[in-house]
């Protein structure tokens, strides 16, 4: 586990069911991912992973079991009050306000942060990460490649200042080299920052890559828990999914 620090996990859900309405797609759950750790949870589509995301970041109310970050109860917080408290989530569709500019994006990531100055820091910091930022940040994000949205979309995250990052598939319709690109930044903000992230992903390959844990996923359940290093000795996946 990279930097993991002692006491309370980042982020600890038990026994969460969730789904829509009276339909349960998600049962008995139970995932932690610990401070400065990445957490990959892959199945396929269906499986209850974005039901998953959705329902501890307080989209959707849990119809049971309890979700703690870093030691506190968020089972019925709100997606607001989750943000101003330090989580954040990357959704894997329309993850950017395509009619604003990259710099409007940015700075309406950062809307709790009340100083300017905090803000300013954080917009700097997303660009060193992200140069193409800096120089599109007069652009409108909708005119932006799909590979830009992206780095812009993690640009976004870190306005907010997150502790526990959510992301759910950012390789989706990306290229190899921006998806390696993409993947290293996440590393390095958990390396060197401390970042926590739980990482929904179907790239396996590269998910397996920077993590250090793994679950899988299938029908609403978690059906394996094991660590990265021990998953990278496979030859296939296919039994899990």
């Amino acid at each position: 586990m990279r930097n993991a620090a002692s006491g309370a996990d980042a982020l600890a859900v038990r026994g969460l069911r969730a789904g829509y309405g009276r339909k349960l797609v998600v049962f008995d759950v139970d995932i932690h991912v610990g401070a400065g750790e990445i957490v990959a949870l892959a199945g396929h589509n269906g499986a209850g992973k974005t039901t998953t995301l959705k329902a501890i970041f307080g989209i959707l109310p849990p119809a049971g079991g309890s979700i703690s970050y870093f030691g506190s109860d968020r089972t019925r917080a709100s997606p607001r009050s989750n943000v101003i408290d330090g989580m954040s989530l990357i959704p894997a569709e329309r993850f950017v306000f395509g009619d604003l500019t990259v710099r409007e994006n940015l700075l309406l990531g950062g809307w709790h942060v009340r100083s300017a100055g905090a803000k300013q820091r954080n917009a700097d910091r997303a660009a060193r990460l992200f140069p193409i930022l800096r120089e599109r940040e007069s652009q409108r994000a909708g005119t932006m490649s799909g590979g830009e949205q992206r780095m812009l979309s993690l640009g976004i995250a870190l306005m907010s200042e997150p502790r526990l990052l959510l992301l759910d598939e950012p390789s989706l319709g990306l290229g190899p080299a921006i998806v390696l690109e993409l993947f290293d930044t996440i590393r390095l903000l958990a390396e060197e920052e401390g970042l926590s992230v739980l990482l929904l992903e179907q790239n396996i390959g590269q998910a397996l890559r920077i993590a250090d844990r793994f679950y899988a996923m299938r029908n609403g359940r978690i059906i394996l828990e094991e660590t990265a290093a021990l998953m990278r000795r496979r030859h296939d996946y296919w039994d899990l999914f």
